[in-house]
């Protein structure tokens, strides 16, 4: 199994206003799942979502703040499991956007997997990644069109 979850994704948007939707707790929850986030470094927050049993998944991921740096690079831990306080999957996720002269280069890598060996919810994180970066290009151009318009 690979150790790691990597994708890249172009937007046509400076990376202000990419960065607002990896670091807003309002926006995030648009694209990912409901949060608690605030960008700072050492703050512990959670995503909560449905359970996926199936998944050895009880719908909630607890993260901590451990990078960053703004408009550039954002880090935390990504730990889950069935509940019971028991957790399977201890990983970080790291963003960096790469700034361009007609946009911003957004890249994800989800690693550092500790003793992961559940197929099945790698392959769901890696089609959700990918996924969800569609949903934060989807909804910026929303909001572009919306502010030129006015």
């Amino acid at each position: 199994m690979a150790d790691r979850i990597k994708h890249q994704l172009f937007f046509p948007h400076p990376p202000e206003q990419v960065w607002e939707y990896l670091t807003r707790a309002d926006l995030m929850q648009l694209w990912l799942m409901p949060n608690d986030f605030k960008p700072t470094i050492g703050h512990e927050f959670q995503f909560k979502t449905k359970p996926m049993p199936q998944l050895d998944f009880d719908g909630i991921v607890y993260c901590k703040v451990l990078e960053i740096a703004p408009h550039h690079t954002l880090s935390y831990s990504w730990k889950s499991g069935p509940g019971n306080g028991k957790i399977e999957l201890d990983s970080i996720v790291t963003w960096k956007l790469v700034p361009k002269d007609n946009g911003t280069e957004l890249l994800l890598e989800h690693g550092a997997f500790k003793g992961f060996d559940h197929l099945g919810m790698f392959s769901a994180l890696d089609g959700g990644w990918f996924k969800n970066m569609h949903k934060i290009a989807e909804l910026l151009n929303v909001a572009n069109r919306e502010t030129t318009t006015l």
